[in-house]
């Protein structure tokens, strides 16, 4: 513990070895693939043949959750020009002979499709995947299951299929396991024996992991070893300098949850709170981290355009601001030594990992992007691009927009979707704001209230996240734009928490866009215009910047800019939450210019948006109406007066902030569809 960090994996501890026999059944047929593959019946282990195509099979077969085809089968695990269905015949005779009773055939077979029958058996592996966390001896339990890599020792020569799915296999046990290390040690006593084996263990499987040696630190500390802790920084310092990591922000960490506050006189009277640990002083600020690998040229080459489009969508993502983002030297050094984007990705210990390849053929430039999940190694994002190459570089402009916003979108759904998964009180500030964006989204009061207890979750976990006050200005400002509560009391919290995250990262367009928002509230049009610039000033890429400046123009500002804005907030985020704001605010731009039957066109794409709520209906309403399309504007009316019987004119109004003329026009619209 106190000398080089264990850098190995598949060690079982002392805890796991004790525990295993209890989970080992005394009868009948288990399987073991945690680990070396292992078949034992009644107490006995079993012979397997030497083939080691044949022990793949067994343990492939084993995990699949439905039958298999043979031609699948064929293709998984044989390299041959001939067909090679003989040789998968003789494996599953063999398989047969192993598994197989007189009174239980375990390897059943439906025409083309094989499947092995394993329902009364334990399947280490199978039941690993579905134990749930438990007290703390069903974690003990489950952890025993562990006794190494899947099918530890099992590569096969000239099979790239099995060995991509081995990959993708003990990459989702390893996670698996260190997961129930980590639900185990919450458990216990910081310092215990127990905790300081199990923390061994979890920097074996990943000795990287920022938050394992902040968790060894804290348990070394707990047990009065100063010196242990130093000597354990020495030497996680070298283990990270050998690979090219920087350990500085967790030493940082470290040195910040030790030092002791400044307390005041009165706090000096009474009993000093404990410090925070390590460990949460760096989960308070965690942000998902993303590395974007060098995109490869045409034929696996880099440099010329790959290299310029790779350094384009590096910066633009890091203004957004919502990720912790790789410099470019890291991801460029670790892909000389000629890593691949997953296994570059575990060296950074990142969340997510985007890699591509640009290519030109004649007059047209292609390009391939895709986004994994570094640890699982699931695809969350893949897309093609390809474009007339014209002007090479004015085009991997616009691809790079497109890329840059569906990372970020994809990202963020992905972290929404993961934090609506777990126990309110176990989240941190990262996933406390992606829940709150979870229930924002929903765009009702009751949501938008759960919402803001999230957001204010997440300010308090973390006061220096910006965007997480920039979420909870939203939610008020929803309080008051739709009359949910009192505007004016609204739009001062709105305001205020706006103002907040400008004070702890004014560089985070999200602070600058809450705060435009909440400026128009108040009536400031012209100072809610500069802080919405400000935002695509400092991202142009952030879509929400775009569709607010839209929002505010398609009112009282320039409605040609508008129209551009709310295109342009389109062309970033063409699948956006609030996609229903951006067509209507085009709408109501296209009725300030006259152009009826456009706005009337707008409003119903935007009316046709799932979440969208009772003020986009109206606007759909309203442009119908001065379109002369007088029977479906009543339609609407009569759809928004079964919610709200008393909506009309005035509540609309009240809502926006036209100018006289466009507030003429809306109300000549009210008038004819009976919400006058």
């Amino acid at each position: 513990m106190s000398g080089e960090p264990n850098v190995g994996g598949g060690v079982e501890t002392p805890v796991e070895s004790a525990l295993l026999a209890q989970t080992t059944p005394e009868s009948g047929l288990s399987l073991r693939l945690l680990g070396p593959i292992e078949v034992t019946r009644d107490g006995v282990v079993l012979a397997l043949p030497a083939s080691r195509k044949l022990r793949a099979l067994l343990g492939y077969l084993a995990v699949a959750p439905r039958p298999v085809g043979r031609s699948r089968l064929c293709e998984l695990l044989w390299d041959l020009p001939n067909d090679p269905r003989g040789e998968l015949r003789w494996c599953l005779s063999k398989l047969r002979g192993l598994l197989d009773t007189p009174q239980r055939h375990r390897v059943a077979t439906d025409g083309d499709s094989v499947a092995l029958d394993l329902a009364d058996c334990l399947v280490d592996a199978v039941d690993a995947g579905r134990a749930e966390a438990g007290d703390a001896e069903q974690l003990r339990r489950t952890l025993a299951l562990f006794g190494g890599d899947f099918l530890e020792g099992l590569e096969l020569d000239r099979c790239p299929h099995f060995d991509s799915w081995l990959l993708a296999q003990r990459r989702h046990f390893r996670d698996l396991r260190t997961a129930t290390l980590q639900r185990l040690l919450a458990t216990l006593p910081a310092g215990t024996d127990e905790a300081l084996a199990l923390l061994d263990g979890w920097l074996e499987l990943a000795p990287f992991d920022t938050r394992a040696h902040l968790a060894l630190l804290d348990a070394l500390a707990a047990r009065s070893q100063p010196g242990a802790c130093e000597d354990h920084l020495a030497a996680a310092a070298r283990l990270f300098a050998a690979e090219g990591l920087d350990f500085a922000p967790v030493r940082a960490a470290w040195l910040a949850a030790r030092r002791p506050a400044r307390p005041t006189p009165a706090e000096a009277r009474t009993a000093a709170p404990a410090p925070p640990s390590s460990l949460e002083h760096f989960a308070a600020a965690r942000r998902a981290a993303l590395a974007v690998m060098p995109f490869q040229g045409g034929g696996g080459a880099r440099g010329g355009l790959a290299d310029g489009l790779t350094q384009d969508v590096i910066t633009r993502i890091a203004k957004l601001r919502s990720l912790f983002v790789i410099a470019r030297g890291s991801v460029f050094a670790l892909a000389e030594q000629g890593l691949s984007p997953q296994e570059a990705g575990r060296r950074l210990d990142v969340d997510y990992v985007a890699s591509g390849d640009v290519r030109q053929d004649g007059n047209r430039i292609l390009v391939t992007v895709e986004l994994v999940e570094a640890k699982s190694a699931r695809i969350v994002w893949a897309d093609a691009f390809e474009h007339a190459s014209g002007e090479a570089f004015a085009v991997l402009d616009a691809i790079g927009d497109r890329i840059v916003a569906s990372v970020d979108n994809e990202i963020e759904a992905t972290e929404r979707n993961r934090a609506i998964l777990k126990p309110p009180g176990s989240l941190d500030a990262w996933e406390a704001y992606h829940r709150g964006l979870w229930h924002m989204y929903r765009f009702t009061q009751a949501e938008n209230a759960q919402a803001r207890q999230f957001f204010e979750t997440a300010v308090r976990l973390d006061p220096t996240f910006g965007r997480a006050h920039a979420g909870l200005s939203f939610t008020h400002w929803q309080s008051a734009f739709q009359q949910w509560e009192d505007r004016d009391s609204h739009s001062d919290l709105a305001y205020a928490a706006a103002g907040q995250g400008l004070l702890v990262d004014d560089r985070d367009p999200a602070v600058h866009w809450a705060m435009g928002r909440a400026l128009w509230l108040r009536g400031s049009g012209d100072a809610a215009l500069a802080e919405l610039a400000q935002a695509v000033d400092l991202s142009p890429n952030f879509a929400l910047g775009h569709y607010a400046l839209s929002f505010v123009h398609s009112q009282s500002g320039d409605p040609t800019a508008a129209i551009g804005a709310s295109d342009q907030s389109r062309r970033l985020s063409p699948f956006d939450p609030l996609l229903f704001g951006m067509l209507g605010s085009r709408a109501m731009a296209h009725v300030r210019l006259g152009q009826f039957e456009e706005a009337a066109d707008w409003a119903l794409k935007a009316a046709a948006r799932p979440n969208a709520h009772i003020a986009i209906l109206a606007i759909a309403a309203l442009c119908l109406a001065l379109a002369g399309r007088v029977d479906e504007g009543r339609s609407f009316a009569a759809s928004i007066r079964r919610t709200q019987p008393a909506y009309d004119i005035d509540a609309f109004l009240r809502t926006f902030r036209f100018d006289a003329e466009g507030a003429a026009l809306f109300h000549r619209a009210a008038a004819r569809i009976g919400l006058g």
